[in-house]
């Protein structure tokens, strides 16, 4: 199997699920990792962004979204210790005071520690672990979504033959 016939990862987790995790774990350091290590414990969250989007796909389809945008500038300062989930959670709460926040809407981090470029990344599933709850942050890739379309359909369909296969059923024959 080569990199183009490899299914999609859902990797994309929303702002809604963060905050759902977050919920019992308050307490918990919350730490990102991001090009295979965690931020500095002294990261801030600079920005929180909430955006619609609307646009034209390669195939000319019509596309339309929400995505909230959350920026880390990782720095390391006072020797602090990682930001508890608790206080992430009432930074976003305080932020939707004033901002629109969608929380099934799609999450990007901008990460930066204030000298290199800041660079796009999608959040993975949130775990506990070693008394911490991780997320860890994978670049956002550029893609085809007519492609990325085709793709789901075909491993849906694949996925959807698990019985043996009969003289009038096309699948898995």
């Amino acid at each position: 199997m080569n990199a183009l016939d490899k299914p999609l990862l859902e990797t994309d987790i929303s702002l809604g699920h963060l905050l759902e995790t977050i919920d019992g774990v308050r307490e918990l350091p919350l730490i990102f990792s991001y090009d295979g290590r965690p931020v500095k414990s002294g990261y801030h969250v600079t920005e929180i962004k909430a955006g619609q989007f609307a646009a034209l796909d390669c195939g000319a389809n019509p596309e339309a979204w929400s995505e909230i945008f959350v920026q880390l500038w990782d720095v390391d300062e006072e020797n602090r210790a990682h930001m508890a989930a608790g206080k992430f959670a009432a930074i976003i709460r305080k932020v939707s005071e004033h901002v629109l926040l969608d929380g099934s809407a799609k999450l990007t981090f901008e990460v930066s520690d204030g000298i290199r470029p800041m660079q796009l990344y999608c959040a993975s599933m949130p775990t506990v672990q070693g008394g911490a709850l991780h997320v860890e942050l994978t670049p956002r890739p550029a893609s085809c979504k007519p492609r990325d379309r085709w793709l789901k359909e075909e491993n849906r369909k694949s996925s959807a033959c698990c019985g043996p296969s009969t003289a009038q059923s096309a699948c898995c024959g």
